[in-house]
């Protein structure tokens, strides 16, 4: 007897998408950029297929971006997934985390642009931060980074990261679909949240603990001496 394939497929995407929130499970359609180990692109494919272990484990790897916004005291905003995210909701993680879409904008690689209009983009979404007019040479590119985690057996992330700095003294208007809270944090204050994680009872992502243990503070100083261009790295990409 052959076997329905659409049907069972169906019931696969079904099951897997079981009580999660549709805004989530509709922004799974997008497509974002795949990509080989020295980040150069190979196509697209969904974020659902991107984001599911066993294409993972297979060897598949997209583009990702984190933003590290900062205001005028040199804090830093931090925030909390929402509870209708599929992959680490509620955990805490940098300003804004996701993806460059496969579009014509985002897809520029001269000068980073298309990982910048992303940028732009998310932080309208998530947090209502309205950059539209600023200066793409404002948003400062750090470096990347290559990592995979796994949130269950089913979801995970295995993407090579752009690092963008911003500074910047911004309204913000918290979309709760996207993002569930947020604290403004200075060294000090990130240090005794992520020294004291038990006790604190905070859940932080393993893309935001990779950068922090390995490279923020270090950063930070830099930021402080106004001196990032001195970590700026156009051509390493960071295996952890």
């Amino acid at each position: 007897m052959q076997k329905n394939y659409e049907i069972e497929s169906n019931n696969y995407h079904n099951s897997i998408f079981k009580n999660h929130n549709m805004i989530q499970k509709n922004l799974m359609k997008e497509n974002i950029i795949i990509i080989n180990e020295n980040d150069e692109p190979m196509g697209f494919d969904t974020k659902k297929n991107s984001h599911l272990m066993t294409n993972i484990n297979s060897g598949y790897l997209h583009r990702a971006f984190s933003v590290f916004l900062f205001n005028s005291n040199n804090e830093l905003l931090i925030q909390q997934r929402s509870s209708d995210k599929i992959l680490f909701p509620l955990f805490w993680a940098n300003t804004c985390c996701s993806h460059p879409l496969f579009n014509e904008n985002e897809i520029i690689e001269e000068n980073h642009k298309g990982i910048k209009y992303a940028a732009i983009r998310k932080l309208k979404q998530e947090l209502g931060i309205d950059l539209k007019n600023i200066d793409l040479s404002e948003i400062k590119f750090i470096t990347r980074i290559h990592y995979k985690a796994a949130y269950n057996t089913i979801w995970g992330e295995h993407e090579i990261d752009y690092i963008l700095f911003i500074k910047t003294d911004t309204d913000i208007k918290i979309n709760h679909n996207e993002v569930c809270n947020i604290k403004w944090v200075d060294k000090e204050n990130l240090k005794q949240l992520v020294n004291n994680i038990s006790e604190n009872k905070m859940k932080f992502s393993p893309w935001f603990l990779i950068i922090y243990k390995n490279f923020l503070n270090e950063w930070w100083d830099k930021l402080l001496e106004n001196k990032l261009y001195l970590i700026e790295n156009q051509t390493n990409i960071h295996r952890l």
